[in-house]
């Protein structure tokens, strides 16, 4: 097993649950990582097959070993989750007529990609500022930075969570041209107040708000969930496990107006507009760890799991 990539699962017995009793057929893991998840639905099941995408090459050697012993039912392919459509045309031979009967997508940087100092994601250690998910191509956050104008990086610092100080930070952030982490962690120091402060590092959102623009999360995150809805065979699960409120929110209102058709007629009147609905929604609040997972694995504490099951429309 790569090194890199040994982490322990979050949500794991909530996710095996979710898609326990799900037809016999292809479940998409979205974000493949080390595969943790994705072996535990092999195992659980022998009459599913996984389709695991991941865009970082380390990722995907460390789920190929991990996925070996499953044979042939296990499928790791290179790519972004941006276009599920393209991925099921483009594996036609290999899914052979079965069905998509799951898509899992856990989103962020995971555990390995933040404990690896060098690819830049953690202010733990100095590291060339880079944050990209796949290190082969794309740009840096520094090179974002340098491209970057005032009015954008100040709108995304603000969507991240930072608002008092997102123009003093954005400003500070572009006249210093950070270069490694700790300059960016010094770039934001440097404007805030002691006294404004809050629990964790201060330079936490603007870590967040660089990495999921550089990687194009929010335009991931919806490209997967409508791709979600096209593939799935009716009675196919989503299950999407989200780490900050902002991927929570557009989640839950997906999954919302998935469930109602986009209806807003008054609840009084009943549906009166013809909307019709393609998800139902399994729970109505979001699945979160259990007090014994949070004892084994801190990280899951911010982890939110929303799950919809498509429906004849």
């Amino acid at each position: 097993m790569t090194r890199a990539f040994t982490h322990v699962p979050v949500l794991e017995a909530e996710v095996l649950a979710a898609f326990r009793s799900v037809a016999p057929g292809v479940i998409i893991d979205a974000t493949l990582g080390g595969a943790g998840h994705a072996s535990a639905l092999l195992a659980m099941r022998d009459d599913v097959a996984i389709l695991g995408i991941d865009r970082d090459p380390i990722a995907r050697q460390a789920a190929t070993e991990r996925l070996t012993p499953f044979g042939d039912r296990a499928r790791v392919v290179a790519g972004t989750f941006s276009n599920l459509s393209a991925f099921v045309l483009n594996e036609s031979e290999w899914i052979a007529g079965r069905e998509i009967v799951g898509v899992f997508a856990d989103l962020g940087v995971s555990s390995p990609q933040l404990d690896d100092e060098a690819r830049g994601f953690s202010f733990r250690a100095d590291a060339p500022l880079d944050m990209r998910m796949d290190s082969t191509s794309g740009i840096t956050a520094a090179e974002y930075i340098a491209s970057v104008e005032l009015d954008e990086l100040r709108t995304l610092l603000r969507e991240h969570g930072e608002d008092k100080f997102a123009h003093a930070i954005a400003k500070s952030i572009l006249a210093r041209q950070p270069q490694t982490t700790s300059e960016l962690v010094t770039a934001v120091e440097v404007v805030v107040p002691m006294a404004a402060r809050r629990r964790g590092n201060v330079a936490t959102r603007a870590f967040q708000a660089l990495r999921v623009a550089i990687n194009e999360e929010v335009r991931e995150l919806d490209e997967v969930l409508s791709g979600a809805v096209q593939v799935l065979a009716v009675g196919g699960v989503l299950a999407v496990i989200s780490y900050h409120s902002g991927e929570d929110r557009a989640t839950k209102e997906f999954l919302k107006l998935q469930a109602t058709g986009g209806c807003t007629c008054p609840v009084i009147l009943g549906c009166v507009c013809g909307a019709v609905a393609t998800m139902t929604v399994r729970k109505g609040g979001a699945i979160v760890a259990s007090e014994d997972e949070l004892a084994r694995n801190p990280r899951a504490r911010s982890a939110r799991m929303r799950i919809g099951v498509k429906v004849a429309s």
